[in-house]
C-alpha cells in the first residue's frame, strides 16, 4: 500500500501540513516499523514529521502501532517502573542506573530499555555492564527488587531500525519520541518520561493524558529520565488522563552541589556503588524522585 498518501499530508511544511488522525497515524507507523516501505519513504516520513512536529493524536497512533508490535514483558503482578534510556551522558554522568537500583532497593521492579543513538555518549548499558548487570537477550518477567536492561532491538527490531536512521540523516525522528512514552510491559507500569525542551514537555504531557498512561514526567538530565543532581525539577504524575504536580521545581542550583564523577562508565559505576552502600549521599533531587515514583506505584 505504501505511505505516500500520508507523506502528501504531513510533508507540506510547518504551516501547510495536515495532521493525521489516530487511525492513519497507526497505519503509517505500523508500515514503517514492519519495513514494508522503501528507505526513501522512511526518510521522507522522518523529515516531514521533524518539520511539522507530532500532535498528541499522532503520537497516540504511533504508540498504538508500536504496542501492537512489541515483545512485551509478561505481567509480574506488580506496577513495573519503566525507564527509557536513549540520550546517554555527554557532560554529566548518566545516573539512570542509580535511579533504577535505588528503586530496586526499595522493592520495586524496574525495566530500563534503550540503545545508543549517538556514538559519542556514554550509555546506561555501558554503566550497567561496569556494574556487572548484563543486557537481557529475551523478555522475561521482572521480579520485585530487580533491575532488567532490555535493548530496543529485543523489544521491537523495527523501532531499533528507525532509531538508527538518525545516524544517517543526523536528526532525531518520531521514534525518539515514541520510546520515551511507550510501555513495554503487559501488566501495570509507570513510565518515567523526560524531556529536554519545554515544547516536548507540553507534547509529552498531552500524549500521556490522551492515552491514559500511568507516568511521571520531568525535565531529565541531558535527556535521561533521572533528575539533575544539581537542581530539583518539577515532577508531574499522570493517572487515567489526569495529572498532578507532585514536586515543584526549586529555583536555582543546590547550596551544596554533589561531588559528581566524570562521565566515563567505570567512574560512574564506582560512584553509583558508593551511593548504594551509603559511602556517598544520594543527591537530593534523585532521592525526591525515588520517593515520588514509589508513592505513585503504591497508589
Amino acid at each position: 500500500m505504501g505511505i505516500s498518501q500520508y507523506i502528501k499530508d504531513i510533508g507540506r511544511g510547518k504551516d501547510g501540513a495536515r495532521a493525521l488522525d489516530r487511525g492513519q497515524a497507526t497505519d503509517l507507523f505500523g508500515q514503517v516499523l514492519d519495513g514494508s516501505v522503501s528507505d526513501l519513504e522512511i526518510g521522507a516520513f522522518c523529515l516531514a514529521m521533524r518539520i511539522k512536529g507530532e500532535t498528541a493524536t499522532e503520537m497516540a497512533g504511533f504508540l498504538d502501532a508500536t504496542q501492537a508490535r512489541l515483545n512485551r514483558l509478561p505481567d509480574n503482578g506488580l506496577t513495573t517502573v519503566v525507564l527509557p534510556s536513549y540520550n546517554g551522558a555527554r557532560k554529566l554522568p548518566v545516573l539512570t542506573p542509580l535511579l533504577a537500583l535505588l528503586l530496586a532497593q526499595h522493592g520495586a521492579a524496574v525495566v530500563i530499555h534503550g540503545t545508543a543513538t549517538e556514538s559519542s555518549r556514554v550509555t546506561s548499558a555501558s554503566v550497567l555492564q561496569a556494574l556487572g548487570l548484563a543486557a537481557c537477550e529475551e523478555v522475561t518477567p521482572v521480579a520485585a527488587g530487580k533491575v532488567a536492561f532490555l535493548p530496543t532491538e529485543v523489544l521491537c527490531p523495527g523501532l531499533k531500525r528507525l532509531l538508527d536512521v538518525r545516524r544517517v540523516v543526523g536528526l532525531r525522528n518520531s521514534a525518539h519520541s515514541v520510546v520515551k512514552l511507550m510501555n513495554p510491559c503487559a501488566g501495570n507500569a509507570l513510565v518515567v518520561g523526560s524531556y529536554t525542551h519545554p515544547e516536548y514537555a507540553l507534547s509529552m504531557a498531552a500524549t500521556f493524558a490522551l492515552t491514559g498512561q500511568q507516568a511521571l514526567l520531568l525535565r531529565g538530565t541531558e535527556g535521561e529520565p533521572v533528575a539533575d543532581p544539581r537542581r530539583t525539577p518539577q515532577m508531574e504524575v499522570f493517572r487515567n488522563g489526569q495529572s498532578e504536580i507532585v514536586q515543584a521545581a526549586l529555583a536555582g542550583s543546590l547550596v551544596q552541589v554533589p561531588d559528581l564523577p566524570s562521565p566515563e562508565a567505570s567512574a560512574t559505576a564506582l560512584y553509583i556503588q558508593a551511593v548504594l552502600t551509603g559511602e556517598r549521599p544520594i543527591p537530593t533531587s534523585i532521592a525526591l524522585q525515588v520517593e515520588h515514583i514509589l508513592h505513585a506505584i503504591q497508589a
